[in-house]
């Protein structure tokens, strides 16, 4: 048996969808597997149940701190790295193909409540968001340094802001005079211009700023385009998200099996490359009651499948 998760008043993060996902992975007792969100190790655990002593687990996480969660198994290997390296860091470990593949898109709840990695609008820190701590680019740097032209397109696109050009100039002028290193003072500088629920709004600013620090959809589209290469034939890939951005990409490549825009079809309406992918999940898998009132955090959860054709 592998150990409990790592706690720090209560788990370090609930895997979401949990058996959903792993029924859907059809998990081969002899197989090779890639989570490439370990995190807390939630869904690393429930694959290495289902494996046989031959199997083999491959997990992926940029975040040092999810190394404490590693369980003492020689059937997992850790690779701390973003799993936008998938492919490179698979065949340096001499494997070509594997049976599935599993990202959880979501923020972990140790993330979110360590309050030092500025993830949470709920607490005081620094403006931070690195999921990699070894990276440079910050939140501080991005609200400090970024044009207001750049930061109105941010907040609009990564966070769906309603007044995200009111935000942008806001935050411009203000930083001429006004530090915006912590969360408190960030918050006090927009306060007078924050439009409907406070802790709605600023939970779409924070989004957009996680999601530009991390170049999150940038890695996500990497990931998805290396994965039906990996996957052997009838393997599968399951991706959960928590917000509408990174679904319609997941949704999207699934279905069309890459990211071509329509100028690239040719002149019948066709792709220029087959999809490789069948869609398994004609619709969104999403969590049950039971699971959102022992975890409401996976209420906005979304878990699709595709099968290696």
């Amino acid at each position: 048996m592998t150990p409990p998760l790592h706690n720090e008043e209560g788990a370090y993060h609930l895997p979401v969808l949990l058996e959903e996902t792993l029924d859907l992975l059809r998990i081969r007792p002899g197989g090779r597997y890639v989570d490439c969100t370990f995190g807390g190790g939630g869904h690393s655990r429930g694959i290495l149940e289902r494996l046989g002593l031959a199997g083999r687990l491959f997990a992926f996480d940029q975040d040092k701190d999810a190394r404490v969660n590693l369980p003492d198994d020689n059937r997992i290997q850790f690779l701390p790295h973003n799993f936008r390296h998938l492919e490179r860091f698979l065949r340096l470990h001499e494997v070509t193909a594997v049976d599935g593949i599993l990202a959880d898109l979501g923020v972990s709840s140790h993330q979110f409540d360590e309050s030092s990695r500025g993830f949470s609008f709920r607490f005081e820190g620094d403006l931070d968001m690195r999921m990699d701590q070894r990276q440079s680019l910050t939140a501080y740097e991005v609200v400090n340094n970024w044009s207001e032209q750049q930061l109105h397109k941010l907040f609009e696109q990564y966070g769906e802001v309603t007044n995200a050009k009111t935000l942008a100039r806001t935050i411009v002028q203000v930083r001429r005079s006004v530090s915006l290193k912590t969360i408190s003072n960030f918050r006090s500088a927009l306060a007078p211009i924050v439009k409907g629920n406070p802790n709605k709004y600023f939970a779409q600013v924070f989004q957009a700023l996680r999601i530009e620090v991390n170049d999150e959809l940038g890695a996500l589209k990497e990931m998805l385009l290396q994965s039906p290469g990996l996957l052997s034939t009838d393997g599968r890939v399951a991706i959960i998200t928590f917000h509408s951005l990174e679904d319609r990409i997941v949704k999207n490549f699934f279905k069309k099996g890459s990211f071509e825009d329509e100028d690239s079809r040719d002149p019948f309406g066709q792709s220029a490359s087959s999809p490789l992918l069948k869609v398994i999940t004609k619709k969104p898998v999403t969590p049950g009651d039971k699971e959102l009132q022992t975890n409401p955090r996976s209420r906005s959860a979304k878990l699709r499948v595709a099968e290696r054709i």
